[in-house]
């Protein structure tokens, strides 16, 4: 009698584990994630500027930022060597850009605080903490402002129109 139960006791251990096992390595596809929890936004909030702005260069993904940049885009920043302001358009941006996404291995993009937002939204000054790592001995660590100049587009996105970099770089 013992090894009777002994039997029915391996055959459901058993059919149990054949039943019950899951491959590690092929776990199921998560479906609780909803739209709202998107890595990438529409653009038509402010909000969603930044968060596809942290997209583009977490991921390194130059069509989301081109999305990012109105026609007319201007960057400017300071070149403290020579003592001037330096600009250009949205084609040398994205060159620019693209060139820093193919060289880097990582790129770490967080927004801080907004220190200053026009009541339209249409200009905003926001803190920022830049890494990139172009490979294990090369990181450089940026920490500043963007201030940027937004509009919304024929679609009602918004778009950078212009950015002055206020960074320590």
């Amino acid at each position: 009698m013992k090894i009777s139960k002994f039997k029915y006791f391996a055959y459901g251990f058993i059919s149990l584990g054949l039943t019950s096992c899951l491959n590690p390595f092929a776990p199921k596809l998560d479906n609780s994630i909803g739209s709202e929890s998107t890595l990438i936004s529409d653009q038509s909030t402010v909000e969603g500027v930044f968060r596809n702005f942290q997209y583009a260069y977490t991921f390194k993904d130059t069509t989301i930022y081109g999305k990012l940049l109105s026609d007319d885009f201007t960057f400017v920043y300071r070149d403290y060597d020579k003592e001037v302001d330096v600009a250009w358009g949205r084609d040398e941006e994205m060159k620019v850009t693209y060139g820093l996404f193919n060289n880097s291995e990582r790129i770490d993009l967080v927004w801080n605080n907004i220190i200053s937002v026009t009541s339209d939204s249409t200009n905003i000054i926001r803190s920022f903490n830049l890494t990139v790592t172009f490979n294990p001995t090369d990181i450089i660590f940026v920490d500043g402002r963007v201030n940027l100049d937004l509009r919304k587009n024929g679609q009602n996105k918004w778009q950078i129109v212009n950015w002055l970099d206020e960074s320590n770089f």
